[in-house]
């Protein structure tokens, strides 16, 4: 028995219109009661990695988020996985989203180098998780962007994986987040999952899984949501393998691979 699906019914619209029914639902008691987390990984906050000011104030949505979605940057996969090339990439994305989109600020919440190292991408992002209460309304997906934190790995991820270092500052990440805003880490997902993209790469999209069992052994949660065990088989239908951010090289970040 072969588990195509009719052309109208994709893996995307049947996650996405599952995924509606609870949007405006209030996290689980348990959830909002948990104890969150007095610490979690070194981010750099937006001052620290030399960030301009939004061009106009960013929005604190009054609800937390209800998932998390991962990113690639589908820039080059360099081997510098230095400090400074982390803030210069920061820096990068912050100038191609404001200065080619006229986006007002960094469209996701937070970004990880290929070195490990953990930035605040859009302002206030980084206040809003350790105060687990609230999230800033972000544009890194279409349809989810007063739901979802979004997280930007930086690299290529269609034909190979993230370097072990990163992989892990990401797990790490999610797990904060996670634990910050009560959320099951069944509820991460990638990009391709709502919108016709290939991102986050064919390599980590399949890490996905895996991803979740690692951050739910972080915080201690089970796996039990069955919309990913029924979802799972269903066709995908993203993109060739790369993110909406950076159609072209950018300048001293290498083009595309």
């Amino acid at each position: 028995m072969t588990s195509r699906v009719q052309p109208h019914l994709t893996r995307r619209t049947l996650l996405t219109g599952a995924l509606a029914l609870g949007t405006g639902a209030a996290l689980p008691l348990g959830a909002a009661g948990r104890a969150r987390a007095a610490h979690g990984p070194e981010i750099a906050a937006c001052v620290t990695w030399g960030a301009r000011p939004p061009s106009e104030s960013v929005v604190v949505l009054a609800q937390p988020p209800q998932r998390i979605i991962v990113h690639h940057t589908a820039t080059a996969n360099v081997t510098d996985y230095s400090k400074e090339r982390a803030y210069t990439l920061a820096r990068a994305i912050q100038n191609y989203h404001m200065d080619t989109h006229g986006w007002i600020d960094t469209g996701q919440h937070f970004t990880v180098s290929r070195g490990a190292f953990v930035m605040e991408g859009r302002h206030n992002s980084l206040d809003e998780l350790q105060s687990g209460l609230r999230q800033v309304r972000a544009a890194h997906c279409v349809g989810q962007n007063t739901l979802s934190i979004g997280i930007e790995n930086e690299g290529t991820y269609t034909t190979v994986e993230p370097p072990a270092a990163q992989y892990a500052a990401l797990v790490e990440l999610c797990a904060h987040v996670c634990r910050q805003y009560g959320l099951p880490p069944s509820e991460i997902y990638g990009h391709r999952d709502f919108n016709d993209t290939g991102c986050p790469g064919d390599r980590l999209y399949a890490m996905l899984p895996k991803l979740r069992h690692d951050v739910a052994a972080k915080t201690g949660e089970t796996l039990t949501d069955p919309l990913w065990q029924f979802i799972g088989n269903l066709e995908r239908d993203g993109g060739p393998g790369q993110s909406d951010y950076f159609p072209g090289g950018i300048p001293g970040l290498g083009a595309l691979r």
